[in-house]
């Protein structure tokens, strides 16, 4: 089985872009990927697109990625289109890795876009909601709220319940889950491409408004537009530039599983997270920088344990102790994370392993790592109660 490298990274600027389409976006992210990895269009053998919500947002269905591809003038390139909540595009890389290492295809693209802005707030909030099971969201809801009728925002509802269950299990304040906020909104300020570069207070946080009790509006991750691409290549493939070549980033994991309905056992986040450990062969006590999913900022304190890097219910005390921001000893979320960096669904899984990848080449400028050798992103998306509905799990090694 061969080893396959991330050989070329692109990304967009997130944010509200009011005059950009799926389009433009992937072009622009796809095209730099190309010029990172000093490779051409011809040399592509296969495209793996990601988008979660074009067809209810805009109405595009089927060829989302054939659009995408054509803009960037990938003509008559395979296209594969992957959908999987907001686990999109990390499982759009899992195809590739796995297309690349059984030797179908040398050279692969990924990318994953998404435009959200332009539609009313409720249309795209109510896309977002059919993550999970349509038939059971009444039921789901009335669990969550305590209430008949729809949520504003039905998954701020689930991370606000998960949140509650994690602060009595863990101690864990309001206090706490605004430090997560306010560590990544520090983060953000030095990313250029950030949806949202200002550092804020924890008072900052903890006055705005509130979503879904104890989430406060800047503890949750907005509607963006945005776009962020890969470059996938055999590891036995040579590059024709040689500051390309030196550049090369290791996949030395591939984890995606599908949550189970009902479980009382581990969350889907911990099995994913061990079955790429197991594939890496390292363990959370070798990695030097992280990517979670904190689509409200409380689920990086639960990923600290889901993930190993601290014991149960001690999520709180491994924040205070500084190891997870900038120039602490394993810095999660270094772009700003989803509330900061901005969260278009079908980007975001591309858009961890865009900063993975540039930081272990060593060109993040203000927010790098130093040294950084293993990078971890972990991406889930959707929901099935109580678990999500998929997870993937991607380990970076330096070269």
């Amino acid at each position: 089985m061969r080893e396959v490298d991330i050989v070329g990274v692109g990304i967009t600027p997130f944010g509200k872009h009011k005059d950009a389409t799926l389009a433009s976006l992937g072009s622009a992210a796809i095209g730099a990927a190309l010029t990172d990895a000093a490779l051409d269009p011809g040399e592509i053998d296969l495209v793996v697109h990601g988008n979660a919500m074009a067809g209810l947002v805009t109405g595009q269905e089927m060829i989302r990625g054939e659009i995408v591809a054509t803009a960037t003038g990938l003509v008559g390139v395979p296209v594969l289109n992957t959908e999987n909540a907001c686990a999109t595009s990390s499982s759009a890389l899992h195809i590739a890795v796995a297309a690349v290492r059984g030797g179908m295809y040398d050279t692969v693209v990924v990318c994953g876009t998404e435009k959200m802005t332009g539609p009313p707030t409720r249309q795209v909030l109510d896309a977002m909601t059919t993550g999970t099971d349509i038939e059971r969201i009444p039921a789901i809801t009335r669990e969550l709220t305590g209430r008949d009728g729809p949520a504003e925002s039905f998954y701020m509802e689930v991370y606000a319940r998960i949140t509650r269950q994690y602060m009595q299990r863990s101690g864990a304040t309001a206090e706490d889950l605004a430090e997560v906020a306010a560590k990544n909104s520090a983060h953000g300020a030095l990313n250029p491409n950030a949806q949202y570069q200002k550092a804020l207070s924890v008072q900052e946080i903890l006055d705005s408004r509130v979503v879904a009790d104890p989430l406060t509006m800047l503890m949750c991750s907005p509607i963006a537009d945005g776009a962020a691409a890969l470059v996938v290549r055999a590891a036995d493939r040579p590059l024709p530039d040689a500051d390309a070549e030196h550049a090369r980033v290791r996949v030395l994991a591939s984890a995606l599983l599908s949550g189970i309905p009902g479980t009382t056992g581990e969350l889907l986040e911990a099995r994913t997270a061990k079955l790429a450990y197991a594939q890496a062969g390292i363990g959370p006590e070798d990695l030097d920088v992280v990517e979670v999913h904190d689509a409200a900022s409380p689920n990086e304190l639960i990923m600290y344990e889901e993930l190993g890097l601290c014991g149960p219910g001690e999520g709180p005390k491994f924040l205070a102790t500084g190891a997870t921001k900038l120039g602490g000893r394993v810095p999660f979320n270094p772009d700003g994370g989803l509330v900061s960096r901005g969260h278009p669904v079908g980007a975001t899984g591309c858009a961890q392993l865009v900063e993975l990848a540039t930081q272990l080449r060593g060109r993040a400028g203000e927010r790098q790592v130093p040294g950084a050798r293993h990078a971890l992103a972990e991406n889930a998306g959707g929901y099935v109660h109580p678990d999500a509905a998929a997870c993937a799990v991607t380990i970076l090694g330096r070269r």
